[in-house]
């Protein structure tokens, strides 16, 4: 089988939903535009955010630690959801839906959220945009993940697993399981696109958690440790020649 681009998604906000694109055009050194554009601070993380901030927002990349995560609260796994029509449209299984406009309308999203966090966690605060895009890396990196190496591990596991739990955003067709792992250093092509490697995706418990249902539903990092002898699943890799990409587009590597 040739490879190909299967799946490309995107996250709005940071463990907050998620949607697919048809198409999306990259830039060299620059992550997947709109991925993680947002994301919802928590009082803990204000005393970071407002040690460097421009108009109300902060004007810097921020760690992890700082925003509401599914690895805190697994609830957060299930929310689903991206744009339509201008607004952000999500929805939890035992939440109900909200749509709104996060320049405007972020306090909305705050109240709707708080029923999926962890009552002992620090309290969700507020919706930031800010000058970086909130991917747990510092680097200008985007995720790729392969299907053939979910499969293996759901067969493994005997479980449904899914792709929606990883939060990657690209998914190939095509490759060996685990493939992906080898190609460390290398540039690959992805249509016009050209992608080097970077690094292996480390893996944490929010991966534990059913998006169906935001309940875990397997011990993903003593699993992936048991069957595979690492806790990785996917790799990143960063931008060298941008363009379009388009699902089914070939990959090369």
């Amino acid at each position: 089988m040739t490879a190909h681009l299967a799946l490309i998604r995107r996250h709005p906000i940071k463990s907050v939903g998620g949607e697919g694109l048809d198409q999306v055009t990259l830039q060299a050194a620059r992550r997947l535009p709109g991925d993680r554009e947002w994301a919802v601070l928590t009082e803990a993380g204000e005393r970071h955010a407002l040690t460097s901030q421009t108009d109300g927002q902060p004007d810097r990349w921020l760690p992890k630690s700082c925003f509401l995560r599914g690895v805190v609260s697994a609830d957060l796994q299930a929310v689903t959801g991206g744009w339509s029509e201008g607004r952000l449209t999500l929805s939890h299984p035992r939440n109900g839906s909200l749509s709104l406009d996060p320049e405007t309308e972020g306090a909305r999203l705050i109240d709707w959220l708080r029923p999926l966090w962890r009552e002992n966690a620090p309290a969700p605060s507020r919706l930031v945009r800010g000058a970086a895009i909130w991917t747990d890396q510092k680097w200008p990196w985007l995720s790729i993940l392969s299907l053939a190496s979910l499969r293996d591990l759901e067969t493994r596991t005997g479980q449904p697993l899914g792709t929606h739990r990883w939060r990657g955003n690209l998914w190939i067709e095509g490759w060996a399981p685990f493939a992906e792992r080898e190609l460390i250093g290398q540039v690959i092509r992805i249509g016009a696109v050209e992608l080097r490697i970077a690094a292996h995706v480390g893996r944490c418990d929010a991966t534990s958690a059913n998006t169906d249902t935001g309940q875990p539903d397997i011990d993903m990092v003593a699993t992936l440790d048991h069957l595979y002898g690492h806790t990785d699943f996917g790799v990143f890799a960063e931008v060298v020649t941008g363009g379009q990409l388009r699902l089914q587009d070939q990959v090369s590597a």
